[in-house]
């Protein structure tokens, strides 16, 4: 039997400038499942659902029905007009099954989140999306891993940056769509960008 294939990351961290909150997810699914090139790009992902719900008060807001796509030029628009940098804790991995789950990713390499900071002098907040992440964010940074809703403080170069662990936006962790948005309205509020 063959060894698996290795799959590099397809996008470069999205961090505008001026960047308060990076947003870490694991890794993107499959191709096959994308509605667009960019970050949460699977169409049953609740990601831009929770983002559409908070900051245009309607779930769908970015969503673009009759191209059953997300409306990527808005979510540039917003995540650069809130200070929202994207990106995920994974550069390289094996998909141990052919899934998008994160229980069944293996690691080859681990973003390095100190340098993504590095990139971001107004960062304030980092938000794993996930189990897996929030794990790999511990990891990285030598902390723990904060229960889920809440966060640990990472002492960076003369800064106190708060690192959350969120409930994962799949639509197959079991919180409905408004109970995962208000963990997520907590987060937005204690970074000030709502």
């Amino acid at each position: 039997m063959s060894e698996l294939p290795i799959e590099v990351h397809p996008w470069e961290p999205w961090t505008p400038v001026g960047a308060r909150v990076l947003m870490l997810g694991t890794f993107p699914p499959g191709r096959h499942r994308w509605s667009m090139d960019f970050y949460y790009p699977n169409p049953t992902n609740d990601f831009w659902r929770i983002i559409g719900l908070l900051f245009e008060g309607d779930p769908l807001a970015l969503w673009i029905p009759t191209e059953k796509r997300f409306d990527l030029a808005r979510i540039k628009q917003l995540t650069t007009r809130h200070g929202i940098a994207m990106s995920d804790t994974c550069v390289r991995i094996r998909r141990l099954q052919n899934n998008a789950s994160d229980k069944y990713l293996e690691v080859v390499e681990p973003r390095c989140i100190a340098a993504l900071a590095e990139q971001m002098p107004a960062l304030t907040d980092i938000v794993a999306t996930g189990e897996k992440a929030a794990t790999l964010l511990a990891e990285a940074t030598a902390t723990a891993v904060p229960k889920i809703g809440e966060f640990n403080l990472w002492q960076f170069r003369g800064r106190s940056i708060r690192l959350w662990r969120l409930p994962s936006t799949s639509r197959a962790y079991p919180l409905a769509l408004k109970a995962k948005a208000d963990y997520y309205l907590k987060m937005f509020k204690t970074a000030n960008i709502l």
